[in-house]
């Protein structure tokens, strides 16, 4: 992020953000170790935005995600919500603020009540937290409903009378249902079939420029990252490894990983020859994650310094951002933040 620019125009600043999962053994179950799920991340997303969080699975996304929201408490660093750090308030202040953030889940099924027919679901929380008025209440619905693809007939079903498609559509409806400003996606189409993706995809995009959403999509599917994101993150064993905007870093990939990453997306094209590269070896333990660089045990450039040193994340080119030794001749200044 450039200096000059205004930190008013983020909706979100996370600053060293770190989430550690107690390990315990013994009789007296005392704690021997932590897992680093996420282990000091740091970036800013402008308001309005949508950026894509990539990595495999176990890399710590979705742990970022529930924590940035607090439905984690964190280890350590700071979320800033409109400049206001969330781990900071006290619950009559969270809130007021649960309204603004939400979440969609990656499973639509086993995220809605079976007991619940689905106009109760979209508006528990509406009328727990007063966002219309009592008169109002069922027009509202209808309404929120309709925006997300749902017939107001559609109220007094069961989650289990829905197709997957549907019920994500659900999900999304009540989530849009509170009038948010910031909206983690945790892998929202994951489950669903590809025709289904793309119907769901549409659908959050234009809700995005309807509402004026800002969104953290968590995904593994790098292809549908790149058509819904401005900005994207690469993470590797819980911190970020690359970050910047979406179209340099697609056509550019810095870091060995988030190179290994685009060469497995798939090319319609049965003549392209895919210059597939393989990693070796399998994800080190969060647990006990290796010295230096994390991914050196996996990397095909590793020299001696990248077992020891822990590279910097920093600016080698405009607005894009790495944190490897390759680039150490390259880097503008230290301690930059994402953009």
């Amino acid at each position: 992020m450039n200096k000059s620019e205004n930190l008013t125009d983020y909706i979100l600043e996370v600053e060293n953000l770190k989430k550690y999962f107690p390990i315990r053994s013994g009789f007296f179950q005392r704690v021997t170790g932590n897992v680093r799920a996420v282990d000091g991340i740091t970036f800013n997303l402008r308001r309005g935005s949508t950026m894509g969080l990539v990595g495999e699975s176990g890399c710590g996304k979705s742990t970022a995600g529930r924590t940035i929201l607090r439905l984690m408490e964190k280890t350590g660093g700071s979320v800033k919500f409109d400049g206001k750090d969330i781990f900071n308030m006290n619950k009559s202040e969270l809130r007021k603020q649960r309204t603004k953030m939400q979440l969609i889940f990656q499973d639509p099924y086993s995220s809605l009540s079976p007991r619940l027919p689905v106009g109760e679901i979209i508006g528990e929380a509406v009328r727990e937290h007063k966002i219309v008025p009592p008169a109002e209440y069922h027009d509202y619905i209808d309404e929120i409903m309709r925006s997300c693809g749902l017939q107001s007939f559609h109220k007094n079903r069961y989650p289990h009378e829905f197709s997957g498609g549907q019920r994500q559509r659900i999900c999304i409806a009540r989530a849009l249902a509170l009038n948010p400003e910031f909206v983690v996606c945790d892998e929202p189409v994951s489950a669903l079939d590809v025709s289904i993706q793309a119907q769901i995809i549409n659908l959050l995009c234009d809700l995005s420029e309807k509402y004026n959403l800002t969104y953290l999509f968590i995904s593994h599917d790098l292809s549908v990252v790149e058509y819904i994101s401005d900005t994207v993150g690469v993470m590797y064993l819980g911190n970020i490894v690359e970050f910047g905007n979406k179209r340099d870093l697609f056509k550019n990939p810095l870091h060995p990983y988030t190179k290994a990453l685009f060469s497995a997306i798939p090319v319609p094209d049965p003549n392209f020859k895919m210059n597939r590269i393989i990693l070796e070896g399998s994800i080190p333990s969060p647990a006990n994650p290796p010295h230096g660089c994390k991914f050196h045990t996996r990397c095909r450039y590793c020299m001696d310094r990248c077992k020891t040193e822990v590279p910097i994340f920093a600016e080698i080119e405009p607005n894009h951002y790495t944190a490897c030794h390759l680039y150490d001749n390259d880097i503008k200044g230290s301690g930059a933040k994402n953009e």
